[in-house]
């Protein structure tokens, strides 16, 4: 592989420098998980224009970067490597790619298939870079159309490599890992999206199975392959955060736990997965342990300020949780000056955070939360042509803060962490959510004792929301669920605040489940997903819906009917 021109050859010299080639890489990501990312990159580097594996590994590592950095530059940068990376892979590829035609099937190479693989997870993550990178609808379906080829090409390797053709090679391994990778990643991730959404991303008729795509990506971990790593992460990043922003928050600790132990023994310095330890922590209720290991992340390495950023976000959540404002205040402030990914949102936090102190408390740095939230709409950005849903709904509750005599937001923060499922998070500390209830009590009394304006009911809803799922935590579902039921009872008279209402039946639902009440919990999921549209966040609650659906294996075609 030192040389392009020995791609098509099976000769043992092509064989072996494919192995040296894979050895090497291996070292690169060793040197990278114990926080060398320079010296990473340097082994890496020389390589990147005749090596497929050292373009695709390099390109990777600096994609990472670029999406942690959120700077347009190193964006673009990620962007070409990754397209040169590409590059590499097609030279190493043979002219027809149809694999299952029998006759050519037998003469394929090892390299060839290696280089099927890395072509594929090369348009896998250039299409991940052209969401971030552009600003128009007509990049995001360029995108798709990345995922689909990529897809296509992974689904044949894999039937391949199933098949009686396929001869296996010394590096085999390498290639099954970069197939469970693959096939894994699309059927877990597609398994989350409710069809509307995978219609809109041009994957109509296509569908994951959540199961297999988890079990290919175990298998991936298990080995000692170039891709254990990127499973083991994929499958962190399931267990830890996606089964809570997009789910219904069920995070499997006990799995993260088995997942990063191996990780956590190899590398006990390692920023990634002192992060992930934190965060497995977090969703344990232990907070001040996880505080512990983010503080440590950030401790453990200074070359890549970004991984410090995803800390302080989780930080400013920990402190959250614990109410003490003005420590979530000083990460959303960090936050705000150093990393690009959302400085509406960061802002929106810091003036969320000071607006929970009392009024004759102090302020840090002497600011001033109305003029923070003033501020916020300034802020915007755009992505593949969109806000981020999160970012319109800060800038959308700013707005109170336009009059010259604003009426205040009664909770922002709790708001706010009700949209990142934070009420989950504390649900096995009975402390923590008994201050919770406190705060919203005084912000219900605040309420009372307010003259009635054009926020009331909305404010009121939105407690009565909070309360719910407080109450929930506390075990008390039979005050929660009327708590949910004063939401939706007021549908009506919500003049701005309309996501409170599907949300609501969401909760509601959820508590059905935890009830056995299938069929009622099935019954307010349809009328929470068919009845209400165009609200604050409708894509995150349509996936919780999604997921809720999922939990119960309610059949999809009954999700056609309108309620």
């Amino acid at each position: 592989m030192s040389n392009g021109k020995d791609a098509n050859g099976a000769d043992n010299s092509s064989q072996m420098s494919l192995q040296e080639s894979l050895d090497e890489c291996m070292q690169a990501l060793d040197l990278f998980l114990n926080n060398h990312f320079s010296k990473s990159l340097e082994l890496l580097q020389p390589r990147v224009n005749q090596s497929m594996y050292h373009a695709l590994i390099y390109a990777t590592v600096l994609e990472m970067q670029a999406m942690m950095t959120f700077q347009h530059d190193d964006i673009t940068f990620a962007g070409n490597t990754m397209k040169n990376a590409q590059d590499v892979c097609q030279r190493f590829r043979r002219k027809s790619t149809n694999l299952s035609n029998k006759s050519d099937g037998e003469s394929i190479t090892e390299v060839q298939l290696h280089a099927e693989v890395c072509y594929a997870e090369c348009q896998l993550q250039r299409a991940a870079l052209t969401f971030l990178q552009d600003e128009n609808m007509v990049s995001f379906i360029k995108g798709g159309i990345k995922v689909r080829n990529s897809y296509l090409i992974y689904k044949e390797l894999h039937s391949f490599i199933k098949s009686h053709n396929c001869l296996k090679g010394p590096s085999h391994n390498h290639l099954e890992g970069g197939i469970s990778f693959g096939i894994g990643a699309f059927n877990l991730t597609l398994s989350l999206f409710p069809p509307r959404i995978l219609k809109v991303l041009e994957f109509a008729g296509f569908s994951g199975d959540k199961e297999y795509g988890l079990s290919l990506l175990y298998d991936g971990a298990a080995g000692t392959n170039l891709r254990s790593m990127l499973c083991a992460l994929l499958l962190l990043c399931y267990y830890t955060f996606l089964t809570f922003i997009l789910g219904t928050g069920e995070g499997d600790v006990s799995e993260a736990e088995k997942l990063l132990k191996p990780f956590q023994l190899r590398y006990p310095r390692g920023a990634i997965f002192l992060f992930f330890a934190g965060r497995t922590e977090e969703i344990k209720g232990n907070i001040d342990e996880a505080v512990a290991l983010f503080e440590d992340g950030c401790k453990a390495q200074q070359a890549w300020k970004q991984f410090h950023h995803m800390c302080y976000w989780e930080l400013m959540w920990c402190f959250t949780y614990k109410r003490a404002w003005k420590m979530a205040y000083f990460y959303a402030d960090l936050l705000s000056q150093e990393s690009r990914w959302s400085k509406a949102m960061y802002v929106y936090m810091k003036a969320a955070c000071l607006s929970m102190l009392p009024e004759d408390e102090a302020r840090p740095f002497g600011e001033d939360e109305i003029e923070l939230f003033r501020k916020v709409p300034t802020l915007k950005q755009k992505i593949a042509g969109k806000s981020p849903p999160t970012e319109k709904f800060a800038i959308r509750k700013a707005r109170r803060y336009k009059a010259s005599c604003p009426i205040r937001l009664p909770v922002p923060v709790l708001e706010m962490m009700y949209m990142w499922n934070g009420f989950n998070m504390i649900s096995k500390r009975p402390e923590l959510t008994e201050g919770m209830m406190q705060t919203l009590e005084e912000a219900e009394r605040t309420l009372q004792e307010s003259p009635e304006n054009e926020f009331s009911v909305d404010d009121r809803c939105l407690i009565h929301l909070l309360k719910g799922l407080c109450l929930k935590n506390q075990g008390l579902l039979q005050v929660a669920e009327e708590c949910f039921a004063k939401v939706s009872g007021s549908e009506k008279k919500i003049k701005f605040d309309h996501y409170l209402v599907p949300n609501s039946l969401v909760e509601l639902s959820l508590l059905y489940i935890d009830q056995g009440r299938r069929d009622d919990a099935i019954k307010l999921l349809h009328k929470a997903k068919h009845n209400y549209k165009e609200y604050s966040m409708e894509s995150r609650t349509q996936f919780r819906i999604h997921a809720a659906l999922a939990k119960l294996k309610a059949d999809p075609g009954e999700e056609d009917t309108h309620l």
